[in-house]
């Protein structure tokens, strides 16, 4: 009986295995992951198609100009600008975000008592399901006439900096602005991954530190944050790609200029969805064609951040779930 019972188990499995309902879904799946592959294919090769055709015009110099002007006789356009503006606001976003987000996710997971923890964990995550445009009216409304101080602070006391020096009066519709909007738009999504990591760490390594007799901020600075080094890099860049691709909550509280400046407190500035969503309904055909070519540019951006951050996570088998 020994010997046949393996047998019998392998016969089983192979039975089950070849199950109607498991080879249904395992069509499904690979379908499904087909699918994904076929429509972003699909969305790049019509972004890219489209873009050859403003690029291919001699007459504009699609990296280097400083103007958006696809209208114009010559049409003058490039992305120096929108470049600029997206990944300078997208790194102030970044810069003031993780900090928070790391404090919070530890503060959640591993002091707050449990009966706070739940709670501040659910405001954390209705902070998400909060819609972009109601950031952006609050960052018009509220935001913008509160950081005019806070800017003449910055100016009188770092301008030496030169980053922070206002060369330009203005309201604070600014790069500045951006960034801090962006950070508590991202806020939501790098806590609650870098949460979810922190919970994951190995109790046994906590419990061995802590009867070693270290304290609460050593057992976290030796066994939590090494085991989540992996997770906050790629929550961080999840919260990134957030941050470049964010299109009404720009619009509404920047002031687009094409002015390529390194003081972050002048008014002005662009980025690429706020260009596309500003300037999209006006333009011609050629013009919706530059348009879809500094897309292009966006959606390449976006798609080497989310493969970085994947990547990331599929080198920690423990976060990844591929934990054999």
């Amino acid at each position: 009986m020994a010997t046949t019972t393996p047998d019998i188990q392998g016969s089983r499995s192979a039975k089950s295995a070849t199950r109607p309902g498991d080879r249904v879904f395992s069509g499904l799946s690979r379908g499904s992951g087909i699918t994904l592959l076929v429509i972003m294919a699909a969305i790049a090769g019509f972004l890219t198609y489209r873009a050859v055709l403003a690029i291919s015009d001699d007459s504009a110099n699609f990296f280097t100009t400083f103007e958006w002007n696809p209208a114009g006789n010559p049409p003058v356009f490039g992305i120096a600008v929108l470049a600029f503006g997206t990944v300078v606001s997208s790194i102030v976003a970044m810069l003031i975000a993780v900090p928070v987000a790391i404090g919070i996710a530890l503060f959640i997971s591993h002091y707050a008592p449990r009966k706070l923890a739940k709670p501040l964990a659910y405001v954390v995550d209705l902070l998400a399901a909060v819609p972009s445009i109601i950031y952006g009216l609050w960052g018009a409304i509220f935001l913008v006439p509160y950081l005019d101080g806070l800017n003449k602070w910055l100016d009188q006391y770092f301008g030496w900096t030169y980053i922070f020096d206002k060369a330009t009066d203005g309201p604070a519709r600014n790069l500045f602005t951006v960034g801090i909007l962006l950070a508590i738009m991202i806020l939501p999504i790098i806590t609650n991954v870098t949460r979810e990591v922190f919970l994951q760490a190995p109790k046994m390594h906590e419990e061995a530190a802590l009867a070693l007799g270290a304290t609460r901020w050593e057992v976290i600075r030796m066994s939590v944050l090494p085991f989540g080094r992996s997770g906050i890099i790629s929550a961080s860049m999840l919260g990134l790609g957030r941050a470049l691709g964010e299109t009404m909550a720009v619009a509404v509280v920047l002031s687009p200029s094409f002015l390529l400046s390194g003081h972050l407190l002048d008014p002005g500035g662009g980025t690429f969805a706020q260009n596309i969503a500003a300037k999209f309904n006006e333009a011609d055909e050629f013009g919706r064609d530059a348009l879809i070519a500094s897309g292009l540019v966006l959606f390449a951006i976006t798609l080497l951040v989310n493969g970085a951050a994947r990547w990331i996570i599929g080198r920690r088998k423990e976060y990844s779930g591929a934990a054999a």
